[in-house]
């Protein structure tokens, strides 16, 4: 047994010193020198036996080299070839590539052959097409002499066209595309055989030679006027929203600046939904015109808003759906009534004997709202002597309000109030004959005559301007979202 297992050990030492001379001679030497570095680091272990010998090993390497490089002495030349002159220069310039600062004539001409033979007279084409861009209608006839027209044919054109519209009405940077035809003699101006121009975005206009006259053909262009409408959620950003969505950036401008005249845009939920439409004139050509804002609507929230323009007396507002137009005026109206007496001297109802009146006098029946003329703080609510029930308010710039013989106040000391929030209600307390709101007015801690700062008006459309206004707004609605969207070229 022990034999048999020994002679096993000893055929499989055999056969591992049979495989040993397959490693390689790294390997060996690996196994040899393990602790041996044949490239140690210079950096480390300076002034030790392994850095000199790693040195001088550096060093050696470095003269072998040398040692072994071709010499200085003789430079190797490369081919060069020999120099051209005469006509084999010539054939090289023309076909060789130079810079054109150093007067480059690449492409321009070939050397001369003998097959090449001097005319007596230059050849003309029997055509010439061209265009040219007009800066104004007015500038007509100069543009057509500037392009080689005679001044004959000019004058014909500029009267053709002027029949048919005033000149004054062709866009600056309109394209005049001409034909000219053959002339008769070098000394003459081409003939104009044809000459074409978008006269207007609905127009086109060519004017042809026929025999020897001209004639104008007037060619009217297909438009589809249908409204572009967008619609979108505002998000964080109703304008970026809105310009993602397709809007023109001038639209979104005047669909920003007309929803500020209703509500603070800033305080517009990014739930809410913008309704843009805005004109749009779309030719059969494939031309788009992008006219004004003709709608401007706020939906999916508790801020709905619809709003549209109509023009009343020849002058163009803005209306909501029920016809309410815009406010005008620096202060709201304290009081639904009609002034009874005005601010100055007047004698006293009730004392009797004359005094300064510092207010106006709204008459108005018992327990109708009062409302705070402007934005500001409650500076006093209660009894005050004569005024009865009083309210005084601070609006900021030196200005203040104060509401007299109230039946009641429903604001507190220090309560910042709204325009147009109720603060109170008519009475008849204090000093007074019946009910009305005693309504004044300060500036700088002074009474001024309140009627002396424009009192807000709202304009409202009634009876048949309402029913056309309704009808517009309607037509609006039902424009279909999307309908005929562009790319906006502003981008």
């Amino acid at each position: 047994m022990r034999s048999d297992h020994g002679e096993g050990l000893t055929g499989g030492a055999a056969s591992a010193r049979a495989k040993a001379p397959a490693r390689g001679f790294s390997a060996r030497l690996s196994e040899r020198f393990g602790d041996f570095e044949f490239a140690p680091d210079l950096g480390s272990r300076i002034g030790t036996l392994t850095w000199y010998r790693g040195a001088a090993t550096c060093v050696g390497l470095i003269t072998a080299t040398l040692l072994l490089a071709p010499g200085f002495e003789n430079p190797i030349y490369g081919n060069v070839p020999a120099p051209v002159s005469g006509a084999e220069f010539e054939a090289t310039q023309a076909q060789a590539i130079k810079p054109i600062g150093m007067g480059s004539g690449t492409g321009a001409r070939l050397a001369a052959t003998k097959l090449v033979a001097p005319l007596s007279d230059t050849p003309e084409r029997p055509i010439l097409e061209g265009s040219t861009r007009l800066a104004s209608g007015g500038a007509l006839l100069a543009a057509l002499t500037r392009s080689g027209i005679g001044a004959a044919d000019a004058k014909t054109v500029g009267s053709l066209i002027a029949g048919a519209m005033p000149l004054s009405d062709i866009q600056s940077n309109t394209m005049l595309d001409y034909v000219l035809g053959r002339r008769p003699e070098k000394s003459q101006p081409r003939p104009l055989e044809k000459l074409e121009l978008r006269a207007a975005f609905d127009k086109k206009m060519e004017i042809i030679r026929v025999g020897a006259n001209l004639d104008l053909k007037v060619i009217p262009i297909a438009i589809d006027r249908t409204p572009l409408r967008i619609q979108g959620t505002i998000g964080s950003s109703l304008y970026r929203s809105a310009r993602a969505a397709g809007a023109p950036a001038k639209a979104v401008e005047s669909y920003i600046r007309t929803l500020a005249t209703r509500t603070p845009v800033s305080r517009l939920g990014s739930d809410c939904k913008f309704d843009i439409i805005v004109g749009q004139a779309r030719a059969e050509t494939g031309e788009v015109q992008l006219g004004s804002l003709m709608y401007a609507g706020v939906s999916g929230c508790t801020s709905k808003m619809q709003l549209a323009p109509f023009e009343q007396g020849g002058k163009t507002s803005w209306f909501d759906g029920g016809g309410k137009g815009n406010s005008t005026g620096a202060m709201a109206m304290p009081a639904n009534g009609r002034f009874s007496s005005g601010f100055g001297m007047r004698r006293h109802p009730i004392l009797g004997y004359t005094r300064m009146h510092k207010g106006v006098d709204i008459a108005a029946p018992w327990g109708s709202p009062v409302f705070a003329a402007s934005d500001g703080v409650v500076q006093f609510a209660g009894r005050s002597s004569g005024y009865g029930n009083f309210i005084k308010v601070t609006h900021g710039n030196g200005y203040g309000t104060g509401y007299g013989h109230l039946s009641r106040i429903y604001v507190r000391n220090g309560e910042t109030v709204r325009r147009g929030q109720r603060i109170g209600a008519v009475g008849n307390t204090g000093l007074s004959t019946g009910p009305h709101l005693h309504y004044e007015l300060y500036r700088n801690g002074m009474a001024v005559n309140p009627r002396s700062v424009s009192f807000t008006s709202t304009q409202q459309l009634t009876g048949g301007d309402l029913g056309q206004f309704k009808a517009q707004l309607n037509r609006l609605l039902s424009v279909p979202v999307g309908h005929g969207a562009v790319k906006d070229a502003e981008d």
